[in-house]
């Protein structure tokens, strides 16, 4: 495999995003069936939700790799390379895959206008079902009902929480956007839920009903003491383990992990599962979440992208937000975001906030930033290159912290970009 090859690839796998999200399960199935329908060889773990999906599933495979499984797993976005969104036992999917993948189906490709997401997805099934995974564990992409991971028949369904986003595709209602990622429920599946508000959890309990669905509630298992979760299931008793993300709110999605490996696969193993939640990022690549880029000065990543996860990202900042002299936000997310609400929560606890933009044609542009900044009577500086910004601050005072905050694309565009740089 040669560096062109791969390079031209990804330019056609990218180019697709001209095509832009079309939501429907027909264009996938139809790809799927074209090339063996591999997916329906897999023994899948199917996770939906509006924060936290991709942390509970890099827990669920991270727990099943230590219990001596292989095990796929595919997320999205990516950070620095697309390859990052197909992994198998933490090694990300092969170059020469990749090329191959779409020098076979270009025509195919290019005659029914597959968008990104579905040629990604169908990709991600298939290198799991030619290298005879055991496991795979699958987060959607948007929603569930129309999102293209939704022609699995799953072992499990996981649906992490439920909030307000994506309301110009999802509906503008709670009860809305969890009828959508609901719908990934098929017939007679166990079912594991995160915490949820009243409204969703009864859209869920209502679809479980007539699917004839066994229904989890993380909250039927846990006991929540001052800084620690405890999780006590017929199988298992977690009550020490070692986090290696901030916040506890990831205390929740490890013990949502560990609930729907121990009740799926029926196992006793708590040291087992605890060394598995340990070795999370190690054995997932998992970031972003609550990271510290660099130290003293502090740099801290967070893909908090809608106010739910800003309420998350503050309630473990606040502990730590005394001990700086000056607190900066570098802020930018996508434009069907609650911006409003999100900046409203930050504005108190930042002493310079910047806004900036994604290269990606769904951000919400500088000048929308500032507009909605105006709204809210706060003021904020824009930037047109973050890195330099970063440049700027890591030379500066040790004792203040930036925080780079937003969509996971904002946070791998300047990764990249700052490894680009040699920057760390």
């Amino acid at each position: 495999m040669n560096t062109h090859e791969i390079d031209t690839a990804l330019q056609k796998l990218f180019s697709l995003h001209v095509f832009g999200m079309k939501l429907g399960l027909d264009n996938i199935k139809n790809f799927l069936g074209f090339i063996g329908n591999p997916q329906e060889h897999l023994k899948a773990f199917h996770i939906a939700g509006s924060n936290g999906k991709g942390s509970t599933a890099s827990f669920i495979a991270s727990i099943l790799m230590e219990l001596g499984y292989n095990v796929g797993l595919y997320t999205s976005p990516h950070f620095i390379k697309f390859n990052e969104r197909i992994q198998i036992n933490s090694n990300f999917i092969h170059d020469d895959f990749v090329a191959k993948f779409i020098s076979d189906y270009s025509d195919y490709i290019d005659e029914h206008q597959l968008t990104f997401f579905e040629v990604t997805t169908a990709m991600a099934f298939k290198y799991f079902y030619e290298n005879k995974i055991d496991y795979a564990v699958i987060e959607t992409g948007l929603g569930g009902r129309l999102d293209a991971t939704n022609v699995l028949k799953p072992l499990a369904v996981i649906i992490t929480s439920i909030s307000l986003e994506h309301t110009n595709i999802l509906g503008n209602t709670i009860a809305q956007i969890a009828g959508e990622k609901a719908a990934i429920i098929k017939d007679k599946t166990k079912v594991f839920v995160g915490k949820l508000n009243e409204e969703a959890f009864n859209v869920i309990e209502d679809v479980c009903s007539r699917t004839a669905s066994k229904l989890y509630k993380i909250e039927d298992y846990i006991i929540e003491k001052e800084n620690s979760v405890e999780l006590y299931t017929e199988e298992v008793e977690l009550d020490d383990w070692n986090m290696p993300l901030k916040g506890n709110y990831q205390k929740y999605n490890a013990a949502l992990a560990a609930l729907v490996v121990s009740k799926i696969l029926l196992i006793d193993e708590p040291k087992t599962i605890s060394k598995g939640i340990k070795n999370v990022i190690k054995n997932t690549g998992l970031q972003g979440r609550f990271e510290y880029y660099s130290k003293q000065p502090d740099i801290i990543f967070d893909s908090a992208h809608n106010p739910e996860g800003i309420d998350s990202f503050l309630s473990e900042f606040k502990k730590i937000m005394g001990k700086y002299n000056k607190r900066i936000l570098l802020f930018g997310v996508m434009k069907d975001k609650s911006i409003k609400i999100m900046l409203s929560k930050l504005k108190d606890y930042f002493d310079e906030i910047y806004v900036t933009e994604i290269n990606y044609e769904r951000s919400s542009k500088i000048n929308e930033l500032e507009k909605i900044a105006g709204e809210i009577n706060l003021s904020v500086k824009h930037v047109s290159n973050p890195v330099e910004l970063i440049k700027s601050f890591s030379i500066q005072n040790r004792e203040n912290c930036l925080v780079v905050l937003g969509s996971m694309y904002l946070l791998g565009e300047i990764k990249s970009s700052l490894q680009m740089h040699n920057i760390s």
